[in-house]
């Protein structure tokens, strides 16, 4: 079966600290099959399902309004138009940041959404912001005209999340885009608005514990032992192709082959216990390697060394083929090659 967009609302979300108010809607959008396909695809496109969250609130779940309006709609979706004002006045509370911008709101329900190879509903719950400029011709016989208008670009969805009717007293998964807001304002729709946090998972595990890595070679461990950029390279290197040929993660398995040294790897272990306590994490020992999280948190595996001004040497390969330095002249690094391209 495939996906289907059965019920529709809009309504028009203003900038509280700008008094722009709430614009609700009279009812619930009228669908054509057309209609219907465009917006599917408007919202769905925009999702690169990998990375998931629960909705929650500290004082209990059910303080959570998001979570609240989801449960109502997953019993009865013909309640959805009623339950959607209730999540637009709820935005336009946490809507006080001077840079949020008014734009379109939109709540959907989405039959038949593929989530981990099951089949669920969904409550999608959307936002558009930004307009793009599109040009109408008109006229014909010879005399042609130009209008410009502004518009939406079905093809760039600002921010939105998909609610799967799954593990509902967990705070059911969510999967979230924010396109357009990167700083504190975008605070305003994960945190304040959704108010969720990450699903502990294998796409989690992974993230986490790649980051965890990559901190402590590049932060802790110049603190602890005399160590070079380009061996500090080397642990990154062997990192990203620890977890490039594995499929599970075992952490003796990673700090015996990745560390080595048992000096070393105490301190990683120390700085293991500190990570997870002042990032409110809790990181599995042993859990399955998430290929997505993997391909993310490389990128942030930056691999060069800088030196003075616009000189760059990039280390992708074996530690061995450079070595460091000192003479009258000053430092230096020793590249070693086979073939030059």
């Amino acid at each position: 079966m495939e996906t289907k967009l059965t019920h529709l609302a809009l309504h028009i979300i203003g900038n509280k600290a700008a008094e722009e108010g709430v614009h609700l809607a009279k009812s619930n959008v009228s669908l054509s099959e057309e209609l219907r396909n465009t917006m599917s695809n408007f919202f769905l496109n925009a999702f690169n399902i990998g990375e998931f969250f629960h909705l929650y609130h500290d004082s209990g779940l059910e303080y959570n309004v998001v979570h609240g309006v989801a449960s109502k709609i997953f019993e009865d979706p013909s309640c959805l138009y009623e339950e959607s004002k209730k999540l637009a006045r709820h935005l336009y509370e946490q809507s006080t940041h001077p840079k949020i911008k008014a734009g379109e709101f939109y709540v959907a329900y989405f039959t038949d959404c593929m989530m981990s190879g099951m089949q669920v509903d969904a409550v999608g719950i959307f936002k558009t912001e930004n307009k793009d400029t599109y040009l109408k011709v008109g006229g014909g016989g010879g005399r042609f005209s130009l209008e410009s208008e502004q518009g939406i670009n079905v093809k760039k969805l600002d921010k939105g999340c998909l609610i799967f009717n799954r593990d509902v007293d967990e705070g059911y998964v969510v999967s979230i885009v924010d396109n357009t807001n990167k700083g504190m304002e975008a605070l305003y729709w994960t945190d304040d608005f959704l108010h969720v946090r990450q699903r502990k998972d294998e796409y989690a595990n992974t993230q986490n514990v790649m980051a965890m890595a990559k901190n402590f070679v590049t932060q802790e461990l110049p603190k602890e032992f005399e160590v070079s950029k380009a061996d500090q390279i080397d642990l990154l290197n062997k990192s990203l192709q620890f977890f490039k040929e594995k499929e599970s993660f075992d952490f003796d398995e990673f700090a015996n082959e990745v560390i080595e040294q048992p000096e070393v790897i105490e301190s990683f272990q120390n700085f293991k216990r500190n990570y997870e306590e002042e990032n409110g994490l809790s990181i599995d020992d042993n859990f399955m390697i998430s290929n997505n999280a993997f391909k993310k948190q490389q990128r942030a595996y930056k691999r060069v060394i800088r030196l003075d001004n616009k000189i760059q040497i990039i280390i992708d390969g074996n530690r061995d083929h450079i070595e460091q330095g000192e003479d009258d002249r000053g430092k230096y690094y020793k590249v070693y090659y086979s073939e030059e391209e």
